[in-house]
C-alpha cells in the first residue's frame, strides 16, 4: 500500500512511538495541573459573583469577558512574547498551566456560580441561623449541595481544556500536538502520526466525556 498511510509510514511511526509517549505524558501533566487552578479560580470567581460585593463582581465578570471572548492561542502568544519584556520569565510549562486555567476558570465561574445559585436561599438562611457565617454556609451547607448540579458541566470542560492543551503546539510545549507536528515535518510522514494522535486523545477524552453523561443522567434522576 501505498500513499501516506503505507506500511513503511507505520512502521516508521511504530519505531518512534516512545516520542509520542513523552508528548502524552506532558500532556497530561500540563491537563491535570490547568484543571486544578481551574477549579480554584471557578470556585473563587464563582463565589464573588454570588456575594454582595459590586466591585469584586465587576472585576470579576471584567475578567471571564476578557478571557472568554478571545482566542486562547492569542492568549499563549501574549504571555509567550510579551511577559518577557516585561521581566516575567515562564517556562512552556508554566504558560501551558497559566493559560489554560485562566481560560477555562472563566468558564467554571460561570458554572460554579449557576450551581449555587441553584441551591434554594433556605438553605443558606436556616445555616446562617445556627450561627454560621456567609462562608461557613457556603463550605459546609451550599457548596456540597452545588456539586451535584456543577459537576456534569465542569467534567465536560476538563474535556475542553484537554483539548486545548493542543493549542501550547503553536509555542514548543513539548505536548502530544507539538511532538506530533515536530516529528511529521522532520520524517514528512502525517498519515500514522495524527492518526495515533488522535486515538491518543481519544483515549483521554471519551472516559471523560462518558463520565460527564453518567453524571447528568445521575443529577436528573435525583432532581
Amino acid at each position: 500500500m501505498n500513499g501516506p498511510f503505507s506500511w513503511r509510514n507505520w512502521l516508521t511511526w511504530f519505531q518512534d512511538w516512545q516520542y509520542f509517549l513523552q508528548g502524552f505524558g506532558r500532556t497530561l501533566w500540563i491537563s491535570f495541573l490547568g484543571l486544578f487552578f481551574t477549579l480554584l479560580i471557578g470556585v473563587a470567581v464563582g463565589l464573588v459573583l454570588c456575594g454582595k460585593s459590586r466591585a469584586l463582581k465587576r472585576l470579576c465578570k471584567a475578567y471571564m469577558s476578557f478571557f472568554q471572548n478571545t482566542p486562547l492561542v492569542i492568549q499563549v502568544f501574549i504571555y509567550y512574547n510579551m511577559l518577557p519584556k516585561l521581566g516575567i520569565m515562564m517556562g512552556t510549562v508554566t504558560i501551558g498551566v497559566v493559560s489554560l486555567a485562566l481560560y477555562t476558570g472563566a468558564y467554571a465561574a460561570d458554572i460554579v456560580a449557576s450551581a449555587i445559585r441553584a441551591v434554594p436561599l433556605g438553605q443558606m438562611e436556616a445555616a446562617q441561623s445556627q450561627g454560621f457565617s456567609y462562608m461557613q454556609s457556603m463550605m459546609r451547607v451550599v457548596l456540597p449541595q452545588a456539586v451535584k448540579v456543577g459537576l456534569p458541566p465542569m467534567t465536560n470542560q476538563a474535556v475542553n481544556l484537554i483539548k486545548n492543551s493542543s493549542v501550547m503546539a503553536v509555542v514548543a510545549g513539548g505536548e502530544l500536538m507539538y511532538c506530533t507536528d515536530s516529528w511529521s515535518g522532520n520524517n514528512l510522514i502525517y498519515g500514522p502520526a495524527f492518526v495515533m494522535t488522535g486515538i491518543l486523545y481519544l483515549i483521554i477524552c471519551l472516559p471523560t466525556s462518558m463520565l460527564a453523561r453518567h453524571l447528568e443522567k445521575r443529577s436528573l434522576k435525583d432532581a
